[in-house]
């Protein structure tokens, strides 16, 4: 079994209202296991055999049945998140200052060359993330991102270390 993260889109803003209880009902008769969540942002770990990608069409099979509108989910291991924060590009940065927009797949190489960057931020891409630091605090940013990482979910710094710890502590026990 390998410990998962699932990181839902637009979970409790913009009018998708859903109580993580029925989340973790959702993920639990899907048939997953250890299933936990944290904050209201839809973060959910879980154990399961399955590969990634299958969950994913698991996932978003099940919350479009649940919630009659597709939501979509990006996954990764406990692993990758540790990965993640090791290779934070921004280590000195406070971390609800520093989000990391994790996508369904790598993005193109040539992605940020375009990227018009109207304040202070920097963006890093690595893998399938973008590492943005907003020094001014993400919701004074004017930044806009390309439309090739619309199907991302972003999440700050601070939150993917917990969920890395809460991933590391299940896999202890």
């Amino acid at each position: 079994m390998t410990r998962y993260i699932a990181f839902l889109r637009g979970i409790n803003v913009g009018g998708v209202i859903l109580p993580m209880a029925e989340l973790r009902t959702i993920c639990e008769t899907a048939g997953l296991k250890n299933v936990r969540t944290y904050i209201q942002s839809g973060n959910v770990l879980f154990d399961s055999s399955e590969e990634e990608d299958a969950l994913v069409s698991l996932l978003e099979a099940r919350l479009e049945a649940h919630k009659t509108r597709q939501i979509r989910v990006v996954i990764r291991t406990g692993r990758e998140l540790e990965a993640t924060l090791s290779g934070n590009p921004f280590p000195h940065a406070p971390g609800a200052r520093v989000g990391v927009l994790f996508l369904p797949e790598t993005p193109p190489a040539d992605l940020l060359e375009d990227l018009v960057i109207p304040g202070r931020e920097e963006v890093v891409a690595s893998g399938r993330e973008l590492l943005i630091h907003y020094p001014d605090g993400m919701g004074r940013s004017k930044l806009k991102l390309p439309k090739a990482v619309a199907a991302g979910t972003m999440r700050n710094m601070n939150t993917v270390a917990k969920l890395e710890q809460l991933s590391r502590e299940s896999a202890q026990n």
